[in-house]
């Protein structure tokens, strides 16, 4: 054997040696890992992002047409409940009034005159009652004519039959005297729709119209909104949004106040998810909402749903084949490593899974995957930091 094959050979036993010596240190020595420990008062949150809104919300106008020519508010005013934010020209419509209340005064003389017909014709009657009672009276003692106490008789008849249509009169007087005070009533109700007034304390979120323009019944004059409904709109997750219940506690962060955190709870949780995103809509009002605000801003929302007193928790990066409910993680058991099936209960924002089941009492979870885990393999164990 020549000397070069010899340092071949001996190459080539240092080369397997080394890699024999690699292997054992790689795949045989206990591997480092950090496991799960359990945590206490972990509170479980859920996100959510949308945007500043407000419960009442109104296109304000008036309800008939005209020019317009007042306007005493404008965008960014607080207004009272009742108080006046615009007038239209109503010459015309105060004709109208008057017209009408003319009317009422015409109806009220035509019931006097045809109440006093009636007392007139009550009055005749009665004489008329009196005259054929006596002659009557005379006929039987045969002091009259049979014709004259049948003449007595009929101007009787006559009298009364004039009294029932001086009282059909006063009837019809009197219906129409309601009809023009029905009428009078109608014109000013119009003519009060002509001031446009603030239907509940507001702020006033734009004006959309000018002094001199026409305006047709029912064009938005205002947009007003009520400072004290606005609240949180925000759209969370449906594989998210299962445990929100109304009441729960909340924390709302504006994109304009990064820095501030208002809190509030859950006033309002849609019945119906938007069938696109799939996201529920959950509204969130502040406990103490700032003084300004605006609509449309985006927000921050975390819901608080829960908390759990004791908590095993594992990244769920550390997780195979997550389903949502269940998966697989590393566990150490007696020394060495092993897979598990376990089943997984709420999340936190930071992604940690709670293990509810699938643990044997001395098992330790192993919290992040790494290089080198491979079933059976000794572990050496480290407890991961507190969080």
């Amino acid at each position: 054997m020549t000397k070069r094959v010899r340092q071949f050979i001996v190459a080539g036993l240092s080369l397997g040696i080394a890699g024999v010596v690699l292997f054992l240190f790689a795949f045989i020595r206990p591997l480092p890992v950090e496991v799960a420990r359990p945590a206490e008062n972990v509170p479980i949150k859920v996100f959510g992002l949308g945007t500043v809104e407000a419960r009442i919300l109104s296109q304000v106008g008036f309800e008939v047409g005209a020019a317009l020519i007042e306007l005493h508010a404008d965008h960014g005013d607080r207004v009272r409940n009742g108080a006046v934010l615009a007038r239209l020209h109503s010459a015309e419509q105060e004709a109208r009034v008057a017209r009408a209340g003319a009317g009422v005064v015409n109806a009220q003389a035509a019931v006097k005159r045809a109440e006093a017909s009636a007392g007139k014709a009550r009055a005749v009657l009665a004489q008329k009652q009196q005259v054929n009672r006596r002659k009557q009276a005379l006929r039987i003692k045969a002091t009259v004519s049979v014709e004259t106490a049948e003449e007595a008789q009929m101007e009787e008849d006559v009298s009364a039959a004039e009294l029932a249509l001086a009282l059909s009169d006063v009837a019809v007087a009197r219906a129409q005297l309601a009809d023009a005070r029905a009428q009078y009533d109608y014109e000013k109700v119009l003519l009060d729709h002509h001031v446009l007034k603030a239907p509940y304390d507001a702020l006033v979120v734009a004006r959309h119209k000018e002094l001199g323009t026409v305006l047709t019944a029912g064009e938005p004059v205002f947009t007003l909104v009520a400072p004290e409904t606005v609240w949180a709109l925000a759209y969370v997750d449906e594989s998210r949004a299962g445990d929100i219940e109304v009441g729960q506690a909340a924390e709302v962060r504006l994109r304009s106040r990064p820095r501030q955190l208002l809190t509030g709870h859950v006033a309002r949780i849609d019945i119906e998810s938007d069938r696109v995103s799939e996201e529920r809509r959950v509204y969130v009002v502040c406990d103490a909402c700032p003084e300004s605000f605006y609509l449309g801003e985006q927000a921050e929302v975390l819901i608080t749903t829960g908390v759990l007193d004791t908590a095993l928790l594992v990244p769920e990066t550390a997780v195979a084949d997550f389903d949502g409910e269940h998966g697989t993680v590393w566990v150490v058991e007696d020394g060495k490593l092993h897979r598990r099936a376990v089943t997984f209960g709420h999340r936190t924002l930071d992604s940690r899974l709670e293990i509810v089941a699938g643990l044997a009492p001395d098992m330790r979870v192993v919290s992040g995957l790494r290089p080198g885990l491979r079933e059976g393999r000794a572990a050496d164990v480290k407890e991961e930091p507190a969080s």
